[in-house]
């Protein structure tokens, strides 16, 4: 079972409308122009559109799969007593005085950029059930982290 916002189910609902209604169409395409050149025994165009439709196939079926497993979270319903998923956690690194914002969600929703880490990374998991104050150290592939949690928010 997977937890995420609403927003993360209709972006994934979204991406797997387009899969099937623009991406396979397109694939079925490429195989049936590759298979008009001819000999489909020595014919990479072909192998390489039916690769390609195998992957897009793949992720079609695991996109369909994190959906029927999804199990949406009421953002209303959250506490900020603790760090869990959905929260929204600032905190300091002790070492280097950086200050740093993550979100914490579900593995289908992470994305660095937009500052929203998979509940499964070494740093989510240390700052998991932590509260506003506690200092907490997070052994990561490079080493290990000290962090204090200032604030935690929905």
């Amino acid at each position: 079972m997977a937890y995420m916002s609403q927003e993360g189910y209709d972006k994934l609902v979204a991406e797997l409308q387009h899969l099937e209604s623009v991406e396979r169409p397109k694939a079925s395409a490429a195989i049936a122009e590759a298979r008009d050149k001819g000999d489909l025994s020595e014919n990479a165009e072909y192998d390489a559109a039916k690769e390609a439709q195998a992957h897009l196939e793949d992720k079609i079926n695991r996109m369909k799969l994190s959906i029927a497993e999804a199990k949406i979270i009421d953002t209303s319903r959250l506490s900020t007593d603790s760090v869990q998923i959905l929260s929204t956690v600032e905190m300091t690194n002790l070492t280097t005085k950086a200050k740093m914002t993550y979100t914490i969600v579900s593995e289908s929703e992470a994305n660095l950029k937009e500052g929203k880490i998979a509940i499964t990374t070494p740093i989510a998991q240390g700052l998991l059930n932590k509260k506003e104050g506690d200092e907490v150290e997070i052994s990561i592939p490079r080493g290990t982290i000290k962090l204090r949690i200032d604030k935690i928010t929905v």
